[in-house]
């Protein structure tokens, strides 16, 4: 049967048209020809007149500015809901013991310990939505059509342990050490892979960083089927978020990508319960109404599940459409204040309005009204809009579900305002939920809050089995490693670095040729994953548009512009280059997906995105850090790197801190390397432990702009320059003793070569060069030697490599294009005094040499830093201070760089 069609006055009064119909006989008529369509035709039919009728409205001028979503109402009416395909009874059982288990869990841990938190209402407002992806659509990974990912709303981490100890995979001990981690069997806040590394695929808890992953997720599938490297066509990205979490940029970022590159592999789920943390999502407003016009704009199809099957009779009967009007004049801080009072207050404030509001529930109870439940925690209504969104094609789907924050903690929490911060109960509102969903357990039972784990034959775990077998297994898993990639001899992609002989380039260029001849690479070639944000040419790739393609689902269907050029701009549907746009975030996104796909898909791909330096970690820091946390295994080219190696471009562009944050990630390798044979050294050895020893790790690496002559590779240096330090060969060794020891990274280490030059032309002074490929590495192995010595009294010390290479007490003075704390890093574990010159305070555009001298770390500074340190040892006389400042003319009144 058809749902009724709304009086004409009604349908005027929504489309923002108060006044009266002046012909409702016309009017019926219209509408029952449209009913009449529907009903011969079908859907489809009706829906191409309307968008017919759409455009005539357009051309005539006459188009009513209507909202752009649909009424407060469920997508899919009941008329069109299969039969439910599971166990109803049984289900909602398993999901009350869960829910309890999820509730214990966080009570007992605070109880206990009282400091830990944890997160209660989250995850019983979702346990519905949560249950029926598990019994019904998330796909393990031995599925026949391979394993779904899944990116859990974080919040509602104890609810999915407490389904795992139910499955056998937690044990009760987990669950007691829930968020106490440090001992070995707890359980992590939020889904953590570096922690739970068998457990949980992809880290959510950063609000915004779960939606933006998932969908570059989605269409790194894509990319993978249209290439070849793997059959990704029957899976799917389920990703269940909160409402709240929807201000977050990152989750709407990438909505459009999603629906123009048509991912109807992809699902979100948005767990809309109308609060956030502190109170109401949108408490004058309708965050679902929102939500429906912002995906919708976005080219998402909507399904909206708002309420619940008890509210289906009332609908059938509402021929007027009382209840539409109601809800949609009723906002979110209303809903919120109804949903946490009962069935007689919400009788007088919501039905009480209007006498047809009243005449609906006429025959109702207020222990029935009180039943009413929200869509989002009716199973029926939940797996009609779960079913529709994998059948859906052509677009991402994404579900508006309605549900309670704390839905079943009653007076102790549900849709309060408090209830995110929720964590201890009271022994009655235990009770009074063990009441409510009808667990067996006793008053003592309540009161230790035991964990509930029905019997091994039980039907419950019986049923849980039966479905998890069917979708393929246990979910959320993850796998540890792919298959082993072998990586070509060094000398057959790099001799052009390692044999250099003085020839021009910059680090830039050489790190395009390095990942130019890699691509070319029989074994290795496919598994590369190129990523830029739209600065191809500037890095100098635009010759891997027309060699490789760059990546479009719909392949190329225009003729370039540059279409005669050798460098056009080919675009391919099995294109490897990934060409993401002015976007940082879905650029390291995409990222991410690659650097993950051992795991996720067990294909190790090796993604190289190369970027401006100052756009990575400072702007998109996050994002690297939830990389990291899931074990991702990939390069990061910070381009344009330092901060007076790219001239002009000013203070948003130069790069002084990205090593810095860099050296605060455990699992980053962090290079800055100054010859290209250093780059290829560092890049080989990366590329053998990421995809030979499947080493857990990812490697950082700037290079820049600046062209200078590469020297080729001395003998013997490789390891230290993974090490992170090594002594440049002298031009002529043994000629003075060492006075001073000279330090310097990336671009700034030629400026060193010339400072000892200096020193030894004009003051006599001999002095070593240190090449420092990497502070951060060096400041590693000197923390671990110094722990192993505090930890292990009585037995022979062990040497860092900076205590092996700077033995002695000579002074040091290191100069970087970053900030002083990057070189200072080691300053700790010298034994001579240690003076850093760095680029402190914000970037300006000028000529390299300007930049240099305004930051003080050209080669004058740095002989003035070294005479400056020599005189406070008495090696020299301090004379030699002021004539050295008068000689190389620098200005001693200005203010410090970091201060102008």
């Amino acid at each position: 049967m058809n749902p009724p069609h709304e009086s004409a006055d009604n349908l005027l009064r929504r489309a923002g048209r108060h006044t009266a119909d002046t012909d409702p006989i016309e009017t019926q008529e219209w509408l029952d020809a449209l009913e009449s369509v529907v009903r011969v035709a079908g859907e489809d039919r009706a829906q191409a007149l309307l968008r017919l009728l759409e455009e005539q409205a357009q051309q005539l001028g006459i188009v009513a500015n209507v909202p752009p979503y649909s009424a407060y109402r469920n997508t899919i009416p009941r008329e069109q809901q299969r039969e439910y395909p599971g166990d109803l009874a049984l289900e909602q059982r398993i999901t009350s013991i869960v829910r309890w288990n999820a509730l214990a869990m966080v009570v007992r841990a605070n109880v206990a310990y009282g400091e830990l938190g944890g997160h209660i209402g989250s995850y019983a407002s979702a346990a519905e939505i949560f249950e029926c992806g598990f019994n019904h659509f998330f796909r393990g990974v031995d599925h026949a059509d391979g394993g779904d990912l899944v990116f859990f709303q974080p919040h509602s981490a104890p609810g999915v342990y407490a389904r795992a100890f139910l499955e056998g995979r937690l044990s009760e001990e987990n669950l007691a050490n829930y968020r106490q981690e440090v001992g070995g069997k707890g359980l992590s806040s939020y889904p953590h892979p570096w922690l739970m590394p068998d457990f949980w695929q992809f880290p959510t808890g950063s609000m915004g960083i779960g939606p933006m992953s998932a969908i570059y997720h989605a269409r790194f599938m894509r990319y993978l089927q249209h290439r070849g490297i793997c059959d990704t066509a029957r899976r799917r990205v389920w990703g269940v978020f909160g409402d709240g979490e929807m201000d977050e940029p990152e989750s709407i970022g990438a909505l459009t990508l999603a629906a123009r590159e048509n991912l109807d592999n992809l699902t979100f789920v948005i767990n809309c319960n109308l609060q956030r943390l502190d109170g109401p999502v949108r408490g004058n407003g309708q965050i679902i109404q929102e939500l429906e016009s912002l995906f919708s704009g976005a080219g998402w199809n909507v399904i909206k599940v708002l309420w619940g099957a008890d509210w289906d009779p009332l609908f059938a009967r509402d021929k007027t459409h009382s209840l539409l009007r109601a809800f949609a004049d009723t906002p979110d801080g209303e809903y919120q204040t109804l949903g946490a009072n009962d069935g007689k207050y919400n009788f007088e404030r919501f039905f009480g309005r209007a006498p047809e509001l009243r005449a609906l529930v006429a025959d109702m109870g207020v222990a029935q009204i009180d039943a009413l439940k929200r869509g989002g925690h009716d199973f029926t209504k939940l797996h009609a809009a779960f079913r529709a969104a994998t059948v859906h094609q052509g677009r991402p789907t994404v579900i508006l579900a309605k549900t309670k924050k704390g839905y079943g903690m009653g007076d102790a929490g549900e849709s309060r305002m408090t209830v995110h911060q929720q964590k201890k109960f009271d022994v009655d509102a235990l009770k009074a939920f063990r009441d409510r969903f009808e667990l067996p357990l006793s008053d003592d039972d309540v009161t230790q809050m035991k964990f509930f784990r029905p019997a091994e034959t039980s039907r419950e775990l019986a049923y849980m089995r039966e479905r998890r077998l069917a979708l393929g297994g246990a979910l959320p898993a993850r796998r540890r490693r792919g298959v082993t990639v072998s990586i070509p001899e060094l000398a057959s992609y790099a001799r052009f670095a390692l044999h250099a002989q003085g020839k021009e380039m910059s680090t830039t260029m050489a790190a395009v040729r390095l990942l130019s001849a890699l691509l070319k690479d029989k074994a290795l070639g496919a598994r590369i994953v190129p990523i830029v944000a739209d600065e191809a040419r500037t890095f100098g790739m635009a010759n891997l548009f027309r060699q490789f393609g760059i990546y479009s689902p719909a392949g190329q269907q225009y003729e370039p512009e540059d279409a005669g050029s050798m460098l056009y701009y080919r675009e391919a549907r099995d294109g490897q280059l990934l060409e993401e746009g002015i976007t940082e975030a879905g650029a390291l996104s995409s990222w991410t997906a690659a650097a993950t796909s051992y795991s996720v898909h067990a294909e190790p791909m090796l993604p190289f995105y190369i970027y401006y330096s100052m756009f990575g970690f400072q702007r998109v820091g996050d994002l690297i850090w939830a990389a990291a946390d899931q074990r991702a295994r990939g390069f990061l080219f910070g381009a344009t790197a330092g901060r007076t190696t790219l001239g002009g471009e000013g203070l948003q562009h130069q790069d002084g801190s990205s090593h810095v944050i860099a050296a605060m990630t455990p699992n980053c390798r962090a290079y800055d390397p100054a010859f290209a044979y250093e780059l290829a050294i560092i890049v080989d050895h990366g590329m053998r432990q990421m995809m030979e020893r499947h080493a857990d790790e990812f490697y950082y690496i700037t290079v820049m702009n600046e062209n200078y002559a590469h020297p080729s590779l001395p003998e013997g240096v490789e390891e230290d320059v993974i090490r992170g330090m090594y002594r440049l060969p002298r031009p002529e060794p043994g000629t003075a003793k060492t006075q001073v020891r000279l330090l310097g990274s990336g671009t700034i280490l030629r400026e060193v070569i010339a400072a000892s030059e200096l020193l030894a032309q004009d003051w006599n002074i001999a002095s070593d060069i240190y090449s420092v490929t990497s502070f951060s590495e060096l400041a590693r192995d000197a923390r671990e030697t110094e722990r192993w010595n505090r930890l292990h009294p009585g037995q022979p010390e062990r040497r860092s490599h900076v205590d092996t290479l700077l033995a002695g007490a000579s002074p040091i003075v290191a100069a970087t294009d970053y900030v002083r704390a990057y070189p200072q890093l080691i300053a700790a574990y010298t034994r001579g005094r240690f003076i850093a010159l760095g680029t402190d305070g914000f970037g300006r555009s000028d000529t390299r040499a300007a930049l240099r001298s305004f930051f003080e770390v050209d080669r004058h500074q740095i002989v003035v830093a070294a005479l400056d340190a020599l005189a406070r040892e008495g090696v020299v006389a301090h004379d030699a201070m002021g004539e050295a400042i008068k000689r190389y003319g620098i200005e001693t009144e200005c203010v410090a760089p970091w201060q102008a």
